[in-house]
């Protein structure tokens, strides 16, 4: 290019950049959103949630959570509850539910302890297919639980019972179309 034909950067490319990124920010602060009933991202999750076996200190109530702004192909969600911190840092799998329609918008606290009409529970740590509330060791610091939800183009019903949380993620590989989580923390 020769030097006259340089392009000039001038205040108007400026603000025309300015106002397409804000654009693009808000189109993005307009997707997908999840989030808990029981607990604000970051916070602490009250005890009712843990396990209540042992010493857990919970109901082993399965905590509510709620999803808007999917996309409009979304027909189905898949919900999980998962402690990276656990297992030493290999992470543990509390809650694997999924084949819940996508409008529903919402699961309420301890409506997917075990499958029911509309939810599939899958395998969760424990092998067990229901809900396992949180339980981290005594004295340590407190993990962090992701409650994620992930939308996706399947029909609700459309997976097999008794998905483990890495069988359900490579199901749903090719049909996730968005997902979200919320971050809460858990100490005894």
């Amino acid at each position: 290019m020769s030097p006259s034909r340089v392009p000039v950067f001038s205040a108007r490319h400026a603000l025309a950049a300015a106002v397409l990124g804000s654009a693009c920010s808000l189109a993005a602060a307009a997707g997908m959103a999840v989030e808990s009933g029981a607990f604000m991202e970051g916070a602490a999750i009250p005890p009712e949630y843990a396990g209540d076996t042992g010493d857990c200190g919970g109901r082993n109530l399965s905590p509510p959570v709620d999803w808007s702004g999917l996309p409009a192909r979304a027909k189905s969600v898949a919900v999980l509850l998962s402690d990276p911190d656990g297992a030493n840092g290999l992470g543990v799998s509390h809650w694997v539910a999924y084949n819940i329609a996508a409008a529903r918008g919402q699961l309420k606290a301890g409506e997917a302890q075990a499958s029911s009409a509309g939810i599939t529970v899958g395998v969760n740590v424990s092998g067990a297919a229901a809900y396992r509330g949180m339980c981290p060791p005594v004295g340590e610091v407190a993990h962090h639980y992701v409650l994620q939800v992930v939308a996706t183009d399947l029909a609700p019903g459309s997976l097999p019972p008794g998905l483990t949380r890495e069988g359900l993620l490579a199901a749903l590989k090719g049909h996730a179309l968005v997902g979200q989580s919320v971050v809460g923390r858990y100490a005894r």
